[in-house]
């Protein structure tokens, strides 16, 4: 168990995995709207250039700051020197290739929707005029879902730190923050309340704790 894994927004942001299936959900929704209007493959590059280009290319230059909920953001001085040391990790350790990788699937997990679409026509308004409205949505849908999975991978990948190299881990530089991280939000000097990382703490701490405590 790492020391670090009591962040509670490390786990906040991991459980955004959920929402996953209820985004494509919507996104099955927004593409089955109307009638078509423009070629299949048109229709889909909208879709995936709403969706996939905005979250990748966040994350392959100025990752998700993950000390954020809904539209707040931790202001930078706020950070402890954990967190500080956190932000370290996910610049260095959110792999590019496994960013890319992702964005690949959800193209792949886009066409399948796609495909199976016109069986959710029955739900939807089909005048064609709503086309327009349903991509749009569509978009907004996979972009979320896409939000949704990049944002946990790249705390998985942060998560699977040793404790030997997060004990060499230096704190980010608190002025170059707005500028190497994407900071989502109105920025405040508190989200969580602190007992909420002290209940993180002791949820996590309490396994070893105990095994600990037993006599050998």
């Amino acid at each position: 168990m790492r020391s670090f894994w009591t962040e509670p927004f490390l786990w906040i942001h991991l459980a955004g995995l959920a929402a996953v299936p209820l985004t494509l959900e919507l996104l099955w929704l927004g593409l089955a709207f109307g009638e078509p209007l423009l070629p299949m493959g048109l229709e889909l590059l909208i879709v995936a250039t709403i969706g996939i280009v905005p979250v990748l290319g966040m994350q392959l230059t100025r990752p998700f700051d993950i000390f954020s909920l809904l539209f707040l953001a931790l202001k930078p001085e706020r950070l402890s020197e954990e967190q500080q040391r956190l932000l370290s990790l996910f610049k260095r350790k959110t792999s590019k290739f496994w960013a890319i990788a992702a964005a690949a699937f959800m193209a792949w997990v886009l066409w399948q929707i796609y495909q199976v679409a016109p069986m959710a026509a029955g739900v939807v308004p089909l005048a064609p005029r709503w086309r327009v409205v349903g991509l749009l949505g569509a978009g907004l849908a996979f972009l979320s879902s896409n939000l949704f999975l990049q944002v946990p991978l790249s705390v998985v990948q942060v998560l699977f730190t040793s404790e030997a190299e997060w004990a060499t881990t230096k704190p980010y530089p608190l002025e170059k923050t707005p500028k190497d991280f994407t900071v989502p939000g109105l920025r405040v000097n508190r989200i969580l309340p602190v007992t909420v990382q002290q209940e993180t703490a002791n949820v996590i701490t309490s396994p070893s704790s105990e095994s600990s405590s037993q006599p050998l």
